[in-house]
């Protein structure tokens, strides 16, 4: 961050210092909200959460390091005292973004945000200093964190916003607003919380709403081969650059073929240009991905051979999604297990499909280790089917489908669509599912592990890991 001294934060916060010797004190280290990663200068921010409360941990922050704590309340220690911590916070990354000037990118989408994140972050890292959304750090709180680790030499800060609600993203871009929005797609993750996709577009939405008009260098990058994403360009002032496979798309790709690995080659188009892509991703789905991060940089100076030759160098950032690790032995684990949606759950298998041509042509199997799909309301009956099925119609060798009633309509959707005998298999619980792989995997097959984060079914691919040396692929 910037080094703001405890006199400017008290400012900016609405705070009042407390036990501060010295107000001109500057930060200079980060900004946290764990004490475990306080360095010498940090701001440590104390949150009361469900499990743990800050406070308690604010002198052992000052003790480590922290030059001040910023807090709901008198902690002993220098302290600046504020109403809410969480607007404090915000109120801060609005302040230091505000002075730093840097060009702001946001995305969201029902689905692909941490790899398109991770895609636009290395591409425009390339080009100049970066900052970027660690992980999917992409809420309330996750957001103002990662904005303050902007410091007067970053070029571009790339901000993932997620939303579970009408409002969420308008309050996320009023803490940073963004000159770059993305909005990847409209899927049905969080469905049931959002009641309909057309209310998910309300709320995608409004990241277009908040970018500056188009003579203020607005621009708004679009999916055009979703229909509700091309739509809200009518939604926006700024200026809209389509992206996709569509032949009126302003940046595109056409030859899609896959490698024999998985992975998708392309040739790039751009307003300037074309050149050839391999990524080093996964999955056919990265295509997309990677045109909105081909789009962004476009926008901002990057020609198209850098662009190009970024994205084929890109490899994965965030830990288990689609992290492909080929075992001493011949198995490869793909750990995809972070979380899961219709639309990922259906991308997951094609790459797996990808990846199994490969498998068979050395003997090998596919296996889709899949778990049940959170926060889909009435339509979860009708999903789990339906990516059961569809694992039968890519010809996935095994389907395990581990957890209960959700698990169950996976593996009926695979026994309706034709999955007969030992094809697909309904286990209980995460052990259930090691047990069964590893007595039953043998070299060359490969093994996708998916499902949502609360499941926890991480804990399979890491089982399947622990002990067998490996090669992380796509890194």
């Amino acid at each position: 961050m910037i080094a703001l001294s405890l006199a400017e934060i008290a400012d900016i916060t609405g705070g009042r210092p407390h036990d501060i010797p010295d107000p001109s004190v500057r930060i200079t280290g980060p900004v946290v909200i764990d004490s475990r990663q306080v360095e010498a200068g940090s701001l440590f921010a104390a949150f009361d959460g469900e499990h743990v409360d800050g406070h308690d941990y604010a002198k052992g922050a000052v003790d480590s390091g922290a030059a001040a704590v910023l807090a709901a309340r008198p902690v002993g220690v220098p302290a600046i005292v504020v109403p809410d911590v969480e607007k404090a916070l915000g109120a801060l990354a609005r302040a230091v973004v505000q002075r730093l000037g840097t060009d702001v990118v946001a995305l969201t989408g029902s689905a692909g945000k941490t790899s398109t994140k991770d895609l636009i972050a290395q591409v425009l890292q390339a080009h100049a200093p970066t900052v970027w959304t660690p992980g999917s750090l992409n809420n309330e709180i996750g957001l103002p964190l990662t904005a303050l680790r902007a410091t007067a030499e970053t070029r571009h800060l790339v901000l993932e916003m997620g939303a579970r609600g009408i409002g969420h993203i308008a309050y996320l871009t009023g803490l940073t607003p963004p000159r770059i929005g993305v909005v990847l797609n409209v899927g049905t993750a969080h469905i049931g919380e959002f009641g309909g996709r057309e209310q998910i577009a309300v709320a995608k939405g409004e990241l277009v709403e908040a970018l500056p008009a188009a003579a203020d260098g607005g621009v708004a990058v679009l999916n055009a081969d979703d229909p509700l994403v091309r739509a809200m360009s009518a939604r926006t002032r700024a200026r809209s650059l389509l992206f996709g496979e569509a032949e009126d798309a302003d940046v595109r790709a056409s030859e899609v073929r896959m490698t024999p690995a998985g992975q998708p080659a392309f040739t790039l188009h751009t307003p300037t240009g074309c050149g050839e892509v391999t990524l080093r991703l996964y999955g056919e789905h990265h295509v997309s991905n990677a045109l909105a991060a081909a789009a962004v940089a476009h926008v901002l100076g990057m020609s198209v051979d850098e662009i190009a030759t970024a994205l084929s160098g890109a490899g994965t950032l965030s830990r288990w999604r689609m992290e492909v690790t080929e075992r001493a032995d011949g198995v490869t684990v793909v750990n995809d297990a972070y979380n899961a949606n219709p639309e990922s759950m259906r991308a997951a298998l094609r790459a797996l499909a990808a990846m199994g041509g490969s498998a068979r042509a050395n003997g090998g199997r596919t296996w889709a280790v899949l778990g049940p799909m959170a926060e889909l309301g009435d339509a979860a009956l009708a999903e789990h089917d339906a990516v059961g099925r569809l694992a039968v119609r890519l010809n996935v060798s095994k389907l395990v489908a581990v957890g209960g009633r959700e698990a169950s309509w996976l593996q009926l959707g695979a026994y309706n669509e034709g999955s007969w005998g030992e094809e697909s298999v309904l286990v209980s619980d995460a052990q259930a599912a090691i047990d069964l792989l590893r007595s039953e995997l043998r070299p060359g097959d490969v093994v996708l592990v998916k499902a949502s984060r609360s499941i926890g079914l991480e804990r399979v691919a890491q089982a399947l890991l622990d002990g067998a040396e490996g090669e992380v692929a796509g890194r």
